[in-house]
C-alpha cells in the first residue's frame, strides 16, 4: 500500500505531503491545482517499478535502470518537452525532490532532477524490490471505443499520447480471470452491468462491445459515454486488474456522468476499497464527495481527504483529514452556498 508522497517543488507544489490511508482517498480542489499531477507522479513511481520487475532479464533494482526508467515513464505520462519542465519553474535552477513510501519498507523510493534536466532523474533511496501489481490509472475519458487502434497506432508511431492510457488499454486487453476469485469478480461487476444492460466483450478483432440480453452485441462508440466509463470499470474487474492489493489512481469519476451513475460510481470505489484496492480519487465533485462521505460513515473504513489551496501561482497548502466535514477548504461546497445566497438574494428582492 501507499504510504506517503512527497514533493519539492514539482510543478504547482513548492512542498507538500500526502499521509494515505489503505482504503479510500480523496483530492479535492480547483481546476489548475494540481491534482492529475499528484495521481501521475504516483503511478509513474509504481508503474515503473511494476514494468522494470516484469522485464525478463531484469533482476533487482539498481540505480542505473531507475535513474533512466523514472524519468522515462515521468516524460511519456506527463509529456513535458523535457523533464526538467516538470521543476517548479521560479527564478534561479529549482531542485524538484519526489519520495514515494509504502507499507512495505523495501519499496520505498525517492528521487530528484533539476530544472535543467533532460532526459535523467538521481536515485535518492533505491527500492529494494519491484511493485508486484500493475497500478491502474483512469483518466477522465473512456477509452473503449478508442481501443482498437490506440495501441497499434501507439505500437507503431510516434505519436504524442500520455503513455498512463496506453498502459490502461494492455490491461482493458488482458482476458478475463478464471477460478476460485470469480465469485469475487462477479459480485464487483453486476450493479456496474444492471447500471449498463449488458456484459462487456471484446471480439477476436480487438474491438469492444456491450451484450445485451436479448438484442446482442452493441458497438462500443454506439453507447452513451457515462456507460462506457462503467464499463471500463467493470472489464478491469473481470480481467483481475482492479482485485487484490492493488492501486486505483481515477482522475476526476464523475465527468459526463448523470448524478444517478455517480453514486454508482462512489459504491463501486467504495466496493474496490473493500476488496484491498488501494483507491486515490481525484475530483471537484461536490455530489460524489458527500457520496463516498455517506458510504464512508456508514461502514467502517479506512479514509482520507486532501484539499489543495491555491495561493498565488503555487498551491500554497495541502489540507489532510480523514472525514469529509473536518475539511476547512471546500471549493465546491462554497460555491453551493455562493449559489443558494444568489438564489435568495433574487427571492427577497
Amino acid at each position: 500500500m501507499l504510504k506517503q508522497l512527497k514533493l519539492d517543488n514539482l510543478t504547482l507544489f513548492p512542498h507538500a505531503q500526502l499521509d494515505f490511508a489503505p482504503g479510500l482517498n480523496v483530492i479535492v480542489g480547483e481546476n489548475g491545482t494540481g491534482k492529475s499531477h499528484l495521481l501521475k507522479v504516483a503511478y509513474s513511481a509504481i508503474a515503473n517499478a511494476y514494468e522494470q520487475g516484469n522485464e525478463p532479464s531484469v533482476a533487482d533494482p539498481t540505480k542505473a535502470l531507475l535513474q533512466k526508467g523514472i524519468a522515462d515513464k515521468l516524460i511519456k505520462v506527463f509529456r513535458p518537452e523535457s523533464l526538467g519542465r516538470l521543476a517548479s519553474r521560479r527564478q534561479g535552477t529549482q531542485i524538484c525532490k519526489v519520495s514515494v513510501s509504502f507499507e512495505q519498507d523495501m519499496l520505498d523510493t525517492a528521487f530528484s532532477f533539476s530544472t535543467r534536466s533532460q532526459t535523467e532523474v538521481k536515485v535518492d533511496n533505491l527500492p529494494g524490490a519491484w511493485q508486484e501489481k500493475a497500478p491502474v490509472f483512469m483518466p477522465t475519458r473512456e477509452l473503449l471505443s478508442q481501443y482498437h487502434w490506440l495501441l497499434p497506432l501507439y505500437e507503431s508511431r510516434h505519436v504524442d499520447i500520455e503513455e498512463h492510457h496506453i498502459d490502461l488499454c494492455k490491461l482493458l486487453g488482458a482476458p478475463a480471470i478464471k477460478g476460485p476469485r470469480e465469485k469475487a469478480v462477479a459480485e464487483l461487476v453486476a450493479p456496474l452491468e444492471e447500471a449498463m444492460g449488458g456484459k462487456v466483450v471484446l471480439d477476436k478483432n480487438g474491438r469492444f462491445y456491450l451484450r445485451i440480453p436479448g438484442q446482442g452485441n452493441l458497438e462500443m462508440p454506439l453507447v452513451a459515454e457515462g456507460l462506457r466509463k462503467l464499463a471500463m470499470l467493470a472489464r478491469l474487474v473481470t480481467t483481475g486488474s482492479l482485485l487484490d492489493k492493488g492501486y486505483l489512481f481515477w482522475d476526476e469519476p464523475e465527468a459526463n456522468l448523470n448524478p444517478k451513475l455517480i453514486r454508482l460510481v462512489a459504491r463501486a470505489a467504495f466496493d474496490l476499497s473493500q476488496q484491498g484496492i488501494q483507491v486515490v480519487i481525484a475530483t471537484h465533485s461536490y455530489f460524489l464527495l458527500k457520496e463516498l462521505d455517506l458510504l464512508t460513515r456508514q461502514y467502517s473504513v479506512p479514509q482520507r481527504y486532501f484539499a489543495l489551496v491555491r495561493g498565488e501561482g503555487a498551491v500554497e497548502q495541502v489540507e489532510i483529514a480523514d472525514s469529509l466535514v473536518e475539511l476547512e477548504h471546500l471549493v465546491s461546497l462554497d460555491e453551493e452556498l455562493a449559489q443558494y445566497d444568489r438564489e435568495m438574494e433574487g427571492f427577497n428582492a
